[in-house]
């Protein structure tokens, strides 16, 4: 897989791309406080709230709230997915109504993603779970609400099961979210998951003494440098158009620590043990967060549940403790 060098260049770029459509309303009017009514369901001092109505009224007040505006570090939404139909629970209660679609749809979502930024903290992150129909649509809003440089990864994640479609199309099994922040210097929490077995085999020298398993790794890095870390090391520089990832003074330390392998010709290696392995961090396609109503777990019968799991990941990876 060939890898691209980044290269900005200024003067190929025209500035961001915008989604135009009727009804679209200016930014200045949306955060108005004119509001509906709505009830706050539970509050504590600690900041846990619940309210129920519209939240595009509910929004809007807490645009205005000094002790919530600007402060809060995450958000998911999963809204409504413009499939132009009805939901009933399982009791066969009408749940809601997802008929907007079109311009009307991006015009719904764009009023409260807005809102949504300026609730936001400088080091928050919000995440908007939405199917095909209308993801690219909401990508172009959120690059222009959040900015282009704020977007981080557009999730692909398997909702079900494999579907045995009669119709001429591959088999929709999968929806999206999109993750973007308000800054650049926003709460992120590396996940991972455990190396696979497959991993494992990679690390197939056995240390004598410990019994610890190690693979060897190069200890030079691409490019020339004029440092300490382009000079040489007992006796050896770093292979042309390279240099040592370390300085001398770290190299010997490692060597003294057995870190270092030394092959018959005296050429030096790196042990990266499995042992201090970390894990393998997780990538933009999420496998393993089916919806309830796809498995035979217990679920609520809201037809649209989410797999709990899915947000436990987005609040370990963007949230803290405590907040």
């Amino acid at each position: 897989m060939a890898t691209g060098i980044p290269k900005k260049d200024k003067a190929l770029s025209n500035g961001r791309v915008y989604l135009t459509y009727r009804g679209k309303a200016t930014e200045e009017e949306t955060p108005n406080t004119t509001v509906a009514s709505f009830d706050k369901l539970h509050s504590d001092p600690s900041a846990k709230r619940l309210y129920f109505g519209d939240n595009l009224d509910v929004l809007r007040v807490l645009a205005v709230d000094s002790g919530v505006c600007g402060k809060i570090d995450l958000i998911y939404i999963d809204p409504p997915f413009a499939t132009q139909s009805q939901f009933v629970s399982r009791k066969q209660s009408q749940a809601y109504d997802d008929t907007l679609s079109g311009a009307a749809f991006v015009e719904f979502l764009r009023k409260r993603l807005v809102l949504l930024h300026k609730l936001l903290s400088s080091k928050g992150s919000i995440y908007l779970h939405l199917d095909e129909k209308m993801v690219f649509e909401m990508k172009l809003i959120m690059d222009e609400i959040f900015g282009s440089e704020n977007y981080r990864n557009i999730i692909v994640r398997k909702k079900c099961n494999p579907k045995n479609y009669t119709r001429k199309t591959y088999g929709n099994i999968a929806d999206f979210i999109l993750f973007y922040t308000k800054t650049d210097k926003y709460i992120w929490n590396k996940q991972t998951v455990p190396l696979s077995e497959e991993g494992k085999k990679e690390y197939q020298y056995i240390e004598e003494g410990t019994g610890r398993r190690f693979m060897k790794v190069p200890l030079h890095a691409p490019g020339t440098r004029n440092g300490e870390t382009g000079k040489p090391w007992r006796g050896k520089m770093p292979p042309p158009g390279k240099h040592w990832q370390y300085t001398p003074r770290v190299l010997d330390e490692m060597d003294a620590k057995g870190e270092i392998f030394w092959s018959a010709n005296g050429n030096p290696r790196r042990k990266v043990y499995l042992d201090e392995h970390p894990g393998v961090g997780i990538q933009d396609i999420w496998l393993e967060f089916r919806d309830a109503h796809n498995q035979n777990i217990k679920i609520t019968g809201y037809p649209t549940e989410k797999n709990p799991e899915l947000l436990r990941r987005i609040i370990a990876a963007s949230s803290n403790p405590g907040r």
